[in-house]
C-alpha cells in the first residue's frame, strides 16, 4: 500500500501557493486504491510544495490555488488577519476595550440556570472509528485539548499550562487531573507562565504568538500560593500599564521581572509588587497609546518585543530581542549602552543582527551559566524562502547574551534528523513565527529541548539532533490505517505547532513538558528514542479534565443510532469533534481546522463540514470508517462538495454555510457570490451549488441566514481597516429579488463587521443582525458608531438599534428562542433579552471566553455555545430568563 500524505487544516498566518500537481480531486471524486495520495483535498494541498509570501506586509493573502487547503503556514497568517478585522475594523481599538465590557457584563443581572459542560471529557485525535477520507486519525497525536502557549512546573509534581483562550490551568500530578485557576480574571488568553525562585507562578495574559485568533491581555499576575490559590484581580503586578497587551516572555534578574510585549519591554520589582511598570524600551514610542502615531492602523507592529536575555553573571548586562515576524526597520537586538539602548550592530558570531534576519526570537540559558542558547526566525527567510522561515538555532558557549554566538541547526539539518517535514514548501521552521520553545536541561547544559513545528533534541549542545516529536506519523515506514493501532506499528508523537516548555519533576523523576497546538504532553526528561531518533515515550496529558478546546461552530442532531443526541463541532486545529450520545470519548472525523457546521436536526450523522475558505466536506454516516477505503474507493463515506469560490479564493477564511430554517435540505454558502444546493446531505458534488447573487468583486460574505426562501447576506470588503465598508444584501432563494439594502455610513447600521442574523422562526421578514467590534468610543475610523444588536421588522430595509444596556463587546451570533426571546454570543459570555423585554442579562457565569456559535438543540429546549477556549457548553432555554 502506498503511503498517502495527509491533511490538516487550521487559523492560518503566511501566504501560500499550493502546487498544481497538489489541488484536490474533482468535486465528489473518491481516490484511487493506488494512486500514491489516497486522501481529500485537504490532505493533498496540505503539505504542498509552494508558498509566496507578501515581502513585509502586514496582511499577506493567500491566492486562488491555496483555497482548497493550501499550505498551513499561508492559512495561519490570513486567518490571523480575518479575525482580527472583524473586532477591530474600521480602525484601531484603543487600550481597555476588553476590560471595560468584561466589568460592564458583570453588572448585568444574571438569568437563572448553570452552564453545563459537554465536552469535558477525553477527545481522541486518532480515534480508531473515524478513519474516512479527511480524518488526521492515526496520525499519532492521541488525545488532545486546545492550544497551549505556555508552560510551567516544579520539583514536586505540579505542573501549570497556560491555554490560548481557555485560562491557566493546574495539575498536581505530574500532569493531568487538572483544574482551572484563573476563573475569575477579566482575559483567559496566556502570553507567558513563569515560576520564580520562590516558587510563585507569574502569569502574562495576552497571547502573543500573532496568530489568527489571539487575545489581548489585562497584564501580569501573580499567584505567591501556585500550589493552592487562584488568580484573581487584586493579583495584578502593578497598574494598568500592560492592559490591552500581549506579553511574549517573563523573564527574571537583578530583583525584577522583565515582559516582553506588545507595547516594548518592560520591568517590575519582584519584591514590591505595587507601583507602576517601568518602560524600559520600545523602538517607536510614538506608536504608543497616547503617543502621536497611535491610531495609526500599523501601531499595533511597531513596538512588539519577543524575548529578554539577561547575563547571569550579570544581570545589569541585558540583550531585548525585538522585531515583527515580517520585518521592520527596527528588528533587531538591544542593549544599553551608557544609560541609553543601542542596537548591536557586530560582534554576535553566526546570530545575526541586522533589521532583515532578527525577527521573532526566543532565548534559553543553562543553570550553571555556562551557556546561553537562541532561535531565530529570519523575516528575511520568511518572504522570500518558501522551505522555511527559521535563520537557525544558536549557543554562546560564554554563557553571555552578547555571544559569540556559533549556529548549530538551521532547517535543513532538522529536516534530516528524523523530521516528517521533508517536503519542499513545508519544512521545520516554516512557522518559526508562530511556533517556538526552548528550554535547557538543569542538569546538562548541552541537553537541549527546541520546539518549532516539531519537538527537537539535542544531548551534544547542539552537534547532532533528533526529531523526538515528528509533526505526525504519516510517511513513515511505521506508519499504517489499521484501526486496530493508534498510529501503525509507529510510537505516538505530540501534536504539532509547538508555544510551550518546561521541565519538572513527579514522584523523583524529571519530564519535559510541552504544549502546543493540541494541549499538554510529557515525556521522561532523558528519554529513550526509536532507530529514527523518535520518541518512544510520549504521553498526553489531555485526560478531559482540561478542555481549552476552540469551537468556530457547534451542530446538533438526534442520535439514531444511540438515542438522545449528538454533538459536533468544527475547532482551531483539532479538527471536527462528534461526541455521540453514548460516548465516553469524543472522536475526530474531520482534520486539520474546522470552520462552520451544519448537522441535520434529524440525523446527527449527516454532517456538513466546513474547512477553510469554504472546501465543505459532507458525511450521511458521522465518517464512521475503518479505513479500507485506501485499497478501496468504493469505501469512502465522507466528500469534497466546495462552491466554486473555494477555488478562486473568493470567501473568507472562516466562511458562513448555513441551511433553510424550514428546509433542512437547502443551503446557504457565502464567498463573493451567495450559493444555494438544495439537495441536503445527499450533495456530492461541488457543481450542484448555483450562484444566487454576485455581491461583487472585492466583496465577500461575513454571515448568511435563511428562511421559507428568503436569504439575508451580510458582506465586506474591503475587510480590513484600509478603506473598510459593509453591507447587506437580500434576496430569495429561487433567484429573484436581489438587491443590496442601502446602508450608508452614518446609518443606524455601524460601518463595522456584520457577523451574524438570526431570524424570527414566525416571520421570515423580522430579523436580528449581530455587529463585531467595538463602539466608536473604543475604535478609531470613520464610522465605527455605536451598537452591537439591530431589529430589522421589513425584511432588511431598515434597522433599530436594540443594544441598549448590552455591553460594548464584539457580538458574534444569535438564536431567537421558541418563545420570542433573543440570546446573543459575545467575545465574553452570552447575554439573553427576555420575549417583551429591552434589557439585556447575562446567561449564567462563564468564564471571559469568546462564545462563536448559539444553536439550538432539535426540540428547541437546550441552547448551545460553542466557545473558543473552553469546550461546548448548554444551558436548558428555560433558565435563560
Amino acid at each position: 500500500m502506498s503511503v498517502p500524505t495527509r491533511k490538516r487544516r487550521w487559523l492560518t498566518i503566511c501566504a501560500v501557493t499550493a502546487s498544481a500537481a497538489l489541488v484536490a480531486l474533482p468535486a465528489g471524486a473518491a481516490p484511487g486504491p493506488d494512486g500514491g495520495r489516497p486522501f481529500g483535498a485537504r490532505a493533498l494541498a496540505r503539505l504542498a510544495a509552494g508558498r509566496a509570501q507578501s515581502t513585509g506586509g502586514i496582511t499577506p493573502k493567500v491566492t486562488a490555488q491555496d483555497s482548497g487547503g493550501g499550505n498551513e503556514a499561508g492559512e495561519i497568517a490570513e486567518g490571523a488577519d480575518q479575525y482580527a478585522e472583524a473586532r477591530t475594523s474600521p480602525g484601531v481599538v484603543a487600550p481597555g476595550a476588553y476590560g471595560a465590557a468584561w466589568s460592564s457584563l458583570n453588572n448585568l443581572p444574571s438569568t437563572g440556570g448553570s452552564w453545563r459542560n459537554v465536552t469535558d471529557l477525553p477527545y481522541n485525535s486518532d480515534d480508531p472509528r473515524y478513519r474516512d477520507f479527511d480524518s488526521n486519525s492515526s496520525g499519532g497525536s492521541g488525545n488532545v485539548t486546545g492550544r497551549l502557549a505556555a508552560m510551567a512546573a516544579d520539583d514536586g509534581g505540579y505542573v501549570y499550562a497556560g491555554s490560548a483562550g481557555g485560562g491557566v490551568w493546574r495539575s498536581r500530578s505530574g500532569g493531568g487531573h487538572w483544574e482551572p485557576i484563573s476563573d475569575r480574571l477579566s482575559s483567559q488568553s496566556t502570553g507567558a507562565l513563569a515560576l520564580d525562585g520562590s516558587g510563585r507562578l507569574w502569569l502574562g495574559t495576552g497571547e502573543a504568538n500573532t496568530n489568527a485568533d489571539a487575545y489581548l491581555g489585562s497584564g501580569v499576575y501573580v499567584l505567591t500560593d501556585a500550589h493552592h490559590g487562584t488568580f484573581s484581580a487584586r493579583s495584578r503586578v502593578g497598574g494598568d500599564e500592560l492592559e490591552s497587551t500581549t506579553i511574549h516572555q517573563l523573564r527574571f534578574g537583578g530583583g525584577k521581572v522583565w515582559a516582553a510585549t506588545s507595547e516594548g519591554v518592560w520591568s517590575h520589582s519582584t519584591k514590591t509588587l505595587g507601583g507602576a511598570w517601568k518602560l524600559e524600551f520600545a523602538p517607536n514610542p510614538a506608536y504608543l497609546p497616547g503617543g502621536s502615531l497611535a491610531k495609526d492602523p500599523s501601531a499595533p507592529y511597531k513596538n512588539l518585543a519577543n524575548d529578554i536575555a539577561i547575563d547571569p553573571k550579570d544581570p545589569s548586562k541585558v540583550v531585548l530581542a525585538v522585531g515583527w515576524r515580517s520585518g521592520d526597520d527596527y528588528n533587531g537586538f538591544y542593549t544599553r549602552v551608557r544609560g541609553a539602548w543601542t542596537r548591536i550592530t557586530s560582534g554576535l558570531g553566526d546570530l545575526p543582527s541586522d533589521a532583515d534576519n532578527v525577527g521573532n526570537v526566543t532565548f534559553a540559558r543553562s543553570a550553571d551559566g555556562s551557556r546561553y542558547y537562541a532561535i531565530d526566525q529570519s523575516p528575511k527567510q520568511l518572504n522570500t524562502n518558501p522551505d522555511s522561515g527559521l535563520e537557525g538555532i544558536y549557543v554562546a558557549k560564554s554563557g553571555s547574551p552578547f555571544g559569540p554566538w556559533t549556529k548549530i541547526a538551521d532547517y535543513k539539518q532538522l529536516a534530516a534528523d528524523g523530521s516528517a517535514l521533508t517536503s519542499s514548501g513545508y519544512m521545520p521552521g516554516v512557522q518559526a513565527w508562530y511556533n517556538q520553545f526552548l528550554t535547557v536541561d538543569p542538569a546538562n547544559a548541552q541537553h537541549v529541548y527546541a520546539g518549532l513545528e516539531e519537538v527537537y533534541e539535542t544531548r551534544d549542545g547542539g552537534g547532532t539532533w533528533s526529531t523526538v516529536g515528528p509533526y505526525w506519523n504519516f510517511g513513515f515506514p511505521c506508519w499504517s490505517i489499521d484501526p486496530a493501532k493508534q498510529t501503525g506499528d509507529c510510537n505516538a508523537t505530540t501534536h504539532s505547532d509547538q508555544h510551550g516548555v518546561a521541565i519538572g519533576r513527579y514522584h523523583g523523576r524529571s519530564y519535559v513538558y510541552v504544549g502546543n497546538d493540541g494541549g499538554a504532553y510529557r515525556r521522561p526528561l532523558d528519554g529513550s528514542q526509536d532507530s529514527s531518533g523518535h520518541a518512544t515515550d510520549w504521553a498526553s496529558l489531555n485526560d478531559g479534565t482540561i478542555d481549552t478546546l476552540q469551537y468556530y461552530s457547534v451542530g446538533i442532531g438526534k442520535d439514531l443510532a444511540h438515542g438522545g443526541v449528538s454533538v459536533t463541532g468544527g475547532l482551531q486545529d483539532n479538527g471536527q469533534s462528534v461526541l455521540r450520545s453514548n460516548d465516553t470519548v469524543m472522536g475526530s472525523n474531520f482534520g486539520g481546522d474546522g470552520g462552520d457546521t451544519l448537522t441535520d436536526p434529524a440525523n446527527g450523522c449527516d454532517i456538513a463540514e466546513e474547512y477553510v475558505y469554504l472546501a465543505v466536506q459532507i458525511t450521511q454516516n458521522c465518517a464512521v470508517n475503518d479505513g479500507s477505503w485506501v485499497k478501496d474507493a468504493s469505501k469512502v463515506t465522507s466528500y469534497n462538495v466546495a462552491p466554486a469560490d473555494n477555488a478562486t479564493s473568493e470567501a473568507r477564511f472562516i466562511a458562513p454555510l448555513a441551511a433553510d430554517m424550514k428546509n433542512s435540505s437547502t443551503w446557504i454558502a457565502g464567498g463573493r457570490h451567495v450559493w444555494v444546493q438544495t439537495h441536503g446531505y445527499a450533495i456530492r458534488s461541488g457543481s450542484e451549488w448555483t450562484s444566487l447573487y454576485d455581491l461583487g468583486a472585492g466583496r465577500t460574505a461575513t454571515a448568511v441566514a435563511a428562511s421559507g426562501g428568503k436569504v439575508y447576506a451580510a458582506w465586506c470588503g474591503p475587510c480590513n481597516n484600509q478603506g473598510f465598508a459593509r453591507g447587506i444584501s437580500v434576496g430569495n432563494e429561487d433567484g429573484t429579488g436581489w438587491h443590496d439594502v442601502t446602508l450608508p455610513v452614518d446609518a443606524n447600521v455601524p460601518n463595522r463587521y456584520l457577523s451574524g442574523f438570526a431570524v424570527d422562526p414566525k416571520n421570515a421578514d423580522h430579523v436580528y443582525l449581530e455587529v463585531n467590534g467595538f463602539s466608536r468610543h473604543w475604535t478609531e475610523g470613520p464610522g465605527a458608531g455605536v451598537g452591537h444588536v439591530f431589529e430589522s421588522k421589513d425584511g432588511g430595509t431598515t434597522w433599530t438599534d436594540i443594544s441598549a444596556n448590552l455591553p460594548d463587546v464584539p457580538t458574534d451570533s444569535a438564536v431567537v428562542t421558541a418563545n420570542g426571546g433573543l440570546a446573543v454570543a459575545t467575545d465574553l459570555g452570552v447575554v439573553y433579552r427576555a420575549p417583551g423585554r429591552t434589557t439585556w442579562q447575562r446567561v449564567g457565569r462563564l468564564p471571559a471566553v469568546a462564545v462563536l456559535q448559539l444553536k439550538l438543540s432539535p426540540d428547541g429546549g437546550t441552547l448551545y455555545a460553542a466557545t473558543h477556549g473552553r469546550g461546548i457548553y448548554t444551558i436548558k432555554v428555560r433558565d435563560c430568563g
